[in-house]
């Protein structure tokens, strides 16, 4: 295909995930919240519940990060740095690692985080969040919670992956000839 013609097919494949975006965003609507435990998390400050990270918000946007052993992980986390200021002007965010608190703060000041974080180290939140493997492993996602009085409810959770919709980073590489190739995110350049 010429360029003219590669241009037209992709912005209908475009129109085409703009309306499943549409149907998603219904469907999450629609959705019956499901009430979790208010997880005591650990903090350079001490523990702290779950509940406590929504500070004056209706939301909180949890995510599951590896920790700092994984470059993945830490990609993601460099984009939501860039995003946190608007992030947090609409509902409450942290990161959650199985990383102690005094390593978490040692790795977020070596790249200029901003966001709040959480150790779930010694608890099951991640893995009654769905993100612990069947080998014992530690998975990367989403979880956004609503607060309810007392009750916290999750109301939506997904995994994070190469590709996904979450880091614009594959994006673009998806422009280029080639894709990402064999490209991997490293922890320094």
């Amino acid at each position: 295909m010429n360029y003219d013609e590669t241009s037209n097919k992709l912005a209908e494949y475009r129109e085409q995930i703009a309306g499943v975006r549409a149907k998603m965003r219904e469907a999450q609507a629609a959705v019956e919240p499901q009430e979790v435990e208010d997880y005591a998390l650990a903090t350079p400050e001490g523990t702290m519940r779950l509940s406590a990270l929504f500070g004056g918000k209706p939301d909180l946007i949890v995510i599951h990060n590896m920790g700092a052993s994984c470059r993945y992980c830490t990609l993601w986390a460099d984009g939501f740095n860039g995003i946190y200021a608007h992030l947090a002007d609409r509902a409450a965010f942290a990161i959650a690692t199985p990383d102690p608190p005094a390593a978490q703060k040692r790795f977020a000041e070596s790249r200029g985080w901003r966001f709040p974080m959480v150790s779930h180290q010694g608890t099951r939140f991640a893995a009654d969040m769905g993100y612990r493997s069947e080998e014992g492993g530690w998975l990367p996602g989403i979880s956004v919670f609503r607060r309810d009085g007392k009750r916290v409810l999750r109301v939506a959770d997904t995994p994070l992956h190469p590709g996904d919709d979450y880091c614009a980073l594959w994006h673009m590489f998806d422009m280029l000839p080639g894709g990402p190739g064999d490209w991997e995110p490293q922890l320094k350049y």
